[in-house]
């Protein structure tokens, strides 16, 4: 498997356990030193993130990859994605259901203790 398919694998599986709370397949993807900077610029620790899960802050009741480009670097040990997701939130204030779409940009390595995590995720909400 090459190492965009093996990272585009991983988004994948990242997103599956976004939605399903799959906390130790998140704590095993995000790196100890996690930056995630939402698209509405608040800005998260790998901790603080997976918090935000938990208590229903950070909620995501479907993801869809719309487009996805990965790009390996040093000697595939780095990889850039630029993604578009469409993310259903659940229902907003008013009970109807809430949809976002997103680009964004993530930043994984590759480490010999780890394998590959995800170190930096940077999102920018796009036009409906």
């Amino acid at each position: 498997m090459t190492t965009a398919q093996t990272i585009a694998q991983l988004e994948r599986q990242r997103f599956d356990a976004q939605v399903s709370h799959d906390f130790p397949t998140l704590e095993k993807i995000f790196a100890d030193d996690l930056i995630y900077t939402h698209s509405n610029g608040h800005q998260d620790s790998k901790a603080s993130y997976i918090e935000s899960i938990r208590a229903g802050q950070s909620r995501y009741d479907k993801v869809d990859i719309e487009d996805l480009t990965v790009r390996a670097y040093n000697d595939d040990h780095t990889a850039v994605v630029n993604g578009l997701i469409q993310i259903d939130l659940g229902p907003g204030a008013d009970g109807q259901p809430a949809h976002t779409r997103i680009k964004y940009v993530v930043v994984y390595i590759k480490t010999d203790a780890h394998g590959w995590q995800l170190v930096l995720w940077h999102a920018q909400k796009q036009a409906a």
